[in-house]
């Protein structure tokens, strides 16, 4: 038995350390090899944009367990999770239309874990959604940028 324990501690320790890092969804799509270069490069165009806005990102892709934050950042004291959505067409509708309440539920979770884990409880959050529309025969998104797009019950818990 002892064996066991010590064995399950100093071989699942840094196996669970390395998975919570980085967050069951994106490590299955590394595995996979699967990688989205509109969304990566609209997230990067949306960090060029905040960036020009005077925010500052504080991180981007941030791994959680539950998932991904797209981006956080710091706008005027205030933190703000980006949720950034890039699409071709509004064929499917408008990026920030995919931000459903289920997704607001999740994204919710994983500001709370972000907050808790950087000591970032006492100050002030707001959530933002940035859809952009990219035509394969366009060089330049159009950015439509969401501030307040959605509050939570769990982060207003937390100042009363």
């Amino acid at each position: 038995m002892k064996h066991l324990l010590y064995w399950s501690v100093q071989v699942l320790g840094p196996i669970w350390r390395f998975f919570r890092n980085r967050g069951f969804s994106a490590l299955l799509m590394r595995a996979a090899g699967v990688q989205d270069d509109l969304g990566r490069r609209g997230e990067r165009v949306a960090r060029r944009y905040l960036s020009k806005q005077g925010w500052r990102i504080i991180a981007a892709r941030s791994q959680e367990l539950l998932g991904e934050l797209d981006l956080v950042a710091v706008d005027q004291g205030t933190i703000v999770f980006v949720e950034v959505k890039t699409r071709r067409s509004f064929r499917a509708g408008s990026p920030a239309e995919a931000v459903d309440v289920r997704k607001q539920l999740q994204l919710a979770r994983l500001a709370l874990v972000y907050l808790k884990r950087h000591r970032l409880l006492g100050y002030p959050v707001r959530f933002d959604v940035l859809g952009l529309t990219w035509p394969k025969d366009s060089h330049r998104p159009k950015i439509d940028h969401i501030r307040s797009a959605f509050t939570s019950s769990l982060i207003q818990q937390l100042w009363g």
